[in-house]
């Protein structure tokens, strides 16, 4: 749609508690933010949305053109999104379904909403069946308030260890279903390679921008003031270069999931989940109590360099 369109859209439905008038009247509408595939910005585009039990589904129709809307590409290079609805606002993980579930979802899409079968009848690519997703680890609960920076360290450590148990499970079920294939051909798709990639890929955005701000911000603030702890640091930097190498392993291996080496793809998984949580417990027994008395969230205009963290 026309750019200044598209504006006055989110601009009424931010105005109005996610309500919207004229053509879209009486339509279930959500504002969903994608991060840019290339340019790294943030989009924000109006979305017809479909309720499926507890899920929210998106379809990349595009009004039946033939290629995916840019939206699409987003999210596949960037799995976590923001999404309004109503006057809620929240992170998502954004999934493509697969197989026979698209066929399903795709079904309850036309079903509440048949526009989507003319704009299917446009074009012969498969529009995109997109299900917005819990954005945590399953079992994750959002911690009580956090009041050191120390407390806000271990909060993402647990989430990061969380993530990463529930790509594990998901790989072993994926894998699980390839192994147990009998007869001629290849073995079914089971439905869980996009929803292994995008965890997978969120997980390691996630880590690495977790590890990019220790390095730029952090951990040159407490070094500034325990000089002796140099080869703490030295030690911290260069497992944060294993961990991004092992990283990149795993995401050209989930490149194409449907046909990923099981044993080499475990091996990766196992051997990121064993360097990741042998250094967050290292550098949670080094810097934590560091940590401990450093306020957080922090004072306006407050930093590491200002206030000097507690000393061992």
């Amino acid at each position: 749609m026309p750019t200044s369109f598209h504006q006055s859209v989110i601009e009424e439905f931010r105005a109005n508690g996610g309500k919207v008038g004229g053509p879209f009247e009486g339509v279930g509408l959500l504002l969903l933010t994608t991060t840019g595939a290339r340019s790294g910005r943030e989009t924000t585009t109006p979305l017809g949305r479909v309720r499926h039990g507890d899920s929210l589904l998106i379809v990349g129709s595009n009004l039946g053109a033939p290629a995916h809307p840019d939206w699409y590409h987003n999210l596949l290079a960037h799995p976590v999104v923001r999404v309004e609805l109503g006057t809620r606002t929240f992170q998502a993980l954004a999934v493509p379904a697969e197989g026979a579930r698209r066929e399903e979802l795709f079904a309850h899409v036309v079903k509440a909403a048949p526009g989507y079968g003319d704009y299917q009848a446009r074009t012969a690519r498969p529009l995109p069946v997109v299900v917005l997703e819990r954005a945590e680890p399953d079992g994750w609960e959002a911690p009580g308030e956090v009041g050191s920076l120390a407390g806000k360290v271990m909060e993402v450590h647990t989430w990061l260890r969380g993530q990463l148990r529930q790509v594990k499970k998901e790989a072993d079920a994926h894998f699980a279903v390839r192994a147990a294939h009998q007869g001629p051909g290849e073995p079914p798709a089971p439905g869980l390679g996009l929803q292994i990639r995008q965890r997978c890929l969120a997980f390691c955005q996630a880590l690495e921008f977790h590890h990019t701000s220790e390095d730029a911000h952090l951990f040159p603030g407490i070094a500034h003031h325990h000089p002796h702890l140099a080869g703490t640091f030295a030690r911290l930097a260069d497992e944060h270069r294993t961990v991004a190498r092992i990283q990149g392993e795993l995401a050209a291996l989930l490149a194409d999931i449907g046909i990923a080496d099981p044993e080499r793809f475990h091996a990766e998984l196992d051997r990121m989940s064993t360097e990741l949580n042998a250094h967050l417990d290292y550098e949670e027994e080094q810097i934590l109590p560091l940590l401990a008395e450093v306020p957080w969230p922090p004072a306006p205009r407050d930093s590491l360099n200002r206030t000097e963290p507690k000393r061992i």
